[in-house]
């Protein structure tokens, strides 16, 4: 079972969504925006990739954030707080599929993970 995590307007979300529905690969799509964000999932995602992986620094959320909530973002806890309180500055799309967890979107890495 495949479930793509993210914001349905965000393009890159878009572009992972259209791929897998090109190729008729089955998922379940959770909106950040409707659903929030699965503090379970957050803390998969955090011990799988990095904290440092997810928060997104080169998006809008995050160049609209304080310097200093910028700068108070230094371990996974700081993170994981940023990340539930603002969904927006985590890097999308998220993918789970078969205990692996993709973050962003990879044409080759959606490949391989859609053969499985």
């Amino acid at each position: 079972m495949i479930t793509v995590y993210g914001i349905p307007n965000c393009d890159t979300v878009k572009k992972a969504r259209r791929w897998l529905d090109e190729r008729g690969v089955a998922y379940t799509f959770h909106d950040f925006k409707k659903q929030g964000v699965p503090e379970t999932r957050l803390d998969a995602w955090i011990e799988a990739r990095g904290w440092e992986k997810l928060v997104n620094r080169h998006g809008t959320t995050w160049r609209k954030l304080d310097p200093s909530a910028q700068a108070a973002v230094q371990d996974a806890a700081s993170a994981r707080a940023l990340m539930l309180g603002q969904p927006s500055v985590i890097k999308r799309p998220v993918m789970e599929a078969d205990g692996e967890v993709l973050v962003g979107f990879d044409e080759q890495a959606y490949a391989r993970v859609a053969q499985a």
